[in-house]
């Protein structure tokens, strides 16, 4: 009897240590096998000019995490690889991206293209295979009119948003006259379309109010009915490229109003380079970071940044890509590649990212205040609200 007992606890134990061994070698094949993440990116038409800030921090973000040993996936450290598509500037062909990385690629994660319409055009796929993503460069009304579930936004600066507050900006500026100059492309349509009824309830009289195309080569007409109109701020709701074109036409034109607001592109590294720091110094643009010793980590983003590429980070573009890569990796710990798991707990948790804290309600991010920088001597200062500036705001004294 003791030789059949001790002869069982011998299998057993055998049994025990092959489990074991299996385990073990299961744990380090799965730390050996790279965790691939796939994503599209604008690199040719329209919107390439506009995607390199957020290409940075992804790689940045990639470099640093297979420099420490991989990415914690539920304990398991696992080297990050990238699969990366051309969306072409084309939202349709990012659809058909998305579903190409999860149904062919078989992924494991899953970043955020470019852009608010790529955003919205992927977020039925991403619903479809239940798949989650945490945004970044998306922001719109229309994001709320997304279904809650698998795709989530961590910017503040959304249209309506940027309305009540720009205006707010403007009466403490003491401003009673602007200039509305908008591309049509959808997010600065979008400004436009929010940003007037609240300078009108302000009683700021909008005194030149236009649109112009996203291909716009010339801007001196418009430009030169703004320097008859001699107003105290000019709003240019542009793009990145158009952004530039403004800038430097306004400098040929002598447009001297002491609030210059520049919509999107100024947070960019790129702008004070093509119109000259002396240019850039006094534009407002729109941004909700800044390397803030409150704000953990944002400091070592920045420098990190800077030492790798040479330039600035984009304010608000890198700092969004940077956040999103913070909630789906602490999501990642926690979770493993549970999709479902991970989508609860990025639905539910508060993150603390390089812009402080973040939480969703539904779709949106809830905490972060929606915020302005001005470029001053070559850096650019948030400088509304005050509750998070770092900065006053500067009168623009020329080009």
């Amino acid at each position: 009897m003791k030789l059949m007992a001790t002869r069982r606890r011998s299998v057993v134990a055998s049994i025990a240590a092959a489990a074991l061994a299996w385990g073990s070698g299961l744990a380090y094949a799965q730390a050996d096998k790279p965790l691939r993440i796939g994503f599209s990116m604008a690199r040719t038409g329209m919107l390439a000019n506009a995607t390199p800030s957020q290409l940075n921090t992804y790689e940045l973000w990639r470099e640093q995490v297979n420099a420490r040993g991989g990415m914690d996936v539920g304990g398991t450290k696992r080297k990050v690889e990238f699969v990366i598509y051309d969306d072409q500037s084309k939202p349709e062909q990012a659809v058909r991206i998305y579903e190409k990385l999860i149904t062919d690629d078989k992924v494991d994660l899953l970043l955020a293209p470019w852009g608010t319409p790529f955003h919205i055009a992927i977020a039925p796929v991403l619903e479809k295979y239940k798949f989650p993503v945490v945004g970044n460069t998306a922001a719109s009304v229309a994001l709320r009119q997304v279904k809650p579930g698998y795709i989530w936004f961590t910017t503040s600066a959304i249209p309506d948003r940027i309305g009540t507050e720009l205006t707010a900006m403007l009466k403490q500026q003491n401003v009673k006259s602007v200039a509305v100059l908008s591309n049509v492309l959808p997010f600065t349509k979008e400004i436009k379309n929010f940003v007037e009824p609240e300078l009108k309830k302000a009683g700021i009289d909008i005194k030149v109010s236009t649109e112009y195309p996203p291909d716009i080569k010339d801007m001196t007409a418009a430009l030169t009915q703004v320097k008859q109109a001699n107003v105290d701020a000019v709003l240019a709701l542009a793009y990145p490229g158009d952004s530039v074109l403004y800038a430097k036409q306004a400098k040929e034109l002598g447009l001297n109003n002491p609030f210059q607001f520049v919509a999107i592109g100024p947070s960019d590294a790129f702008f004070p380079k093509a119109v000259g720091a002396a240019s850039a110094d006094g534009v407002v643009t729109i941004a909700h970071w800044s390397p803030r010793p409150e704000w953990k980590g944002s400091q070592a983003f920045y420098d990190s940044y800077v030492k790798k590429f040479g330039e600035d980070p984009d304010y608000l573009n890198s700092a969004l890509a940077w956040m999103s890569l913070e909630i789906l990796e602490t999501a990642v710990a926690k979770n493993g590649l549970d999709k479902e798991k991970i989508r609860a707990t990025i639905a539910s948790d508060t993150f603390e990212t390089i812009n402080g804290k973040v939480k969703f309600e539904g779709v949106q991010n809830v905490v972060t205040p929606t915020a302005f920088v001005q470029y001053q001597k070559g850096k650019l200062q948030i400088v509304w609200p005050a509750s998070i500036a770092t900065g006053k705001f500067e009168p623009k004294k020329g080009w």
